[in-house]
């Protein structure tokens, strides 16, 4: 439904269907308001007056305004621009837009209403493939599934996301769903490792989330990606790695797979820049994560893996940790850390904190 103005020409205009009525809408904002209240100020100006007439301040502006209907010219005095009551106006301009939101909200509840019973349909008699107790998803699939089973969701949503870098853009869409599905009254919960905190776009996406009502925490250790929603559906990684997702919908499996997140969850830290503390005893467990790579002789490629940080800022952790040990080789290093882990177990604690 569209309001059509009538112009002094007889010719009618279409002032609310769409990107018309915005672009009109915003030069009535801009400039047309200014103009209206002069126009009323002056008791009217006349049409021959620079500032409304072509390429003047408020040509765009007059334009607008009769288009709206909010200014004319009388017959008494057709060379003068005069304001019409906005009151009048608004019934014929805003009356319908109100009535065409009101039609495209029940239009859309119907359309919900019946994509529903088709939903229900489709479980009855759903493919194998698709409603077994696993299930193979291929891109480009992967992403369609995950929403669906987002928008399916009602109580709640747990994620692990071991990136510790992931694309701006992406983070941000995924803010955007995820404070939709809290918005609905799910519960989230979010884990990354601690690698995350450094990342600016990461904070962002966790303030965003934060402050729609979801839980974020980091963790030392690596873990592979999950999401589970409704502890009834769990989304794993293939085989094949990004290109394959595996939906897991045993109960007995899902179960397992959220208590193994119920531990992760409970051995994390809350994801606060404003933390003092908490940000010390991430440090600390970064430090402790590095030490026992190094003890474990993993290469650096793994280590950093484990670490969710890249081989550069894994070499960074190591280099540090040979100037606390005064090493200037990694066997070097690798002694003092013998001789320390030793010199703790003869006093019955771990690995000595920093030296300083």
């Amino acid at each position: 439904m569209s309001k059509r103005q009538p112009t002094p020409s007889g010719e009618e205009k279409n002032v609310t269907d769409g990107g018309h009525a915005s672009e009109t809408r915003a030069v009535f904002e801009a400039k047309g308001i200014e103009l209206f209240e002069l126009i009323s100020d002056q008791g009217g100006i006349p049409v021959s007056d620079p500032r409304v007439s072509e390429g003047g301040e408020y040509a765009d502006a007059l334009a607008a305004l009769e288009e709206l209907g909010l200014v004319r010219n009388p017959d008494e005095n057709p060379g003068t621009w005069v304001t019409v009551d906005p009151t009048t106006v608004q019934a014929q301009i805003v009356t319908p837009m109100t009535q065409e939101g009101i039609r495209l909200l029940h239009e859309s509840a119907e359309w919900a209403n019946d994509f529903t019973a088709l939903h229900g349909a489709w479980r009855r008699s759903a493919p194998d493939d698709q409603h077994a107790a696993v299930t193979n998803i291929h891109r480009p699939q992967i992403q369609p599934f995950i929403d669906s089973l987002a928008a399916e969701c009602e109580f709640e949503a747990l994620t692990a996301q071991p990136q510790a870098t992931r694309d701006p853009s992406v983070l941000a869409e995924t803010a955007r769903k995820d404070a939709a599905l809290l918005g609905r009254g799910v519960a989230m919960r979010t884990l990354y490792q601690h690698a995350a905190r450094r990342n600016a776009a990461t904070r962002d996406y966790v303030s965003a989330v934060s402050e729609a009502g979801g839980e974020v925490r980091t963790l030392d250790e690596f873990f592979n990606k999950i999401l589970i929603f409704d502890r009834r559906v769990a989304v794993i990684p293939g085989p094949d790695g990004i290109d394959t997702a595996i939906a897991v919908r045993e109960p007995a499996v899902v179960a397992y797979l959220v208590d193994v997140y119920e531990r992760s969850w409970e051995r994390a830290r809350p994801f606060s820049a404003a933390d003092t503390s908490t940000m010390k005893e991430v440090a600390g467990e970064q430090r402790s994560m590095t030490l026992r790579m190094l003890v474990e002789g993993h290469s650096d490629p793994a280590a950093s893996k484990r670490l969710g940080v890249s081989p550069r800022t894994y070499a960074g952790y190591v280099s540090d940790l040979k100037d606390e040990f005064g090493a200037d080789t990694r066997f070097q290093l690798g002694y003092e850390i013998g001789r320390s882990d030793a010199e703790a177990d003869e006093l019955g604690g771990n690995t000595p904190p920093p030296r300083g």
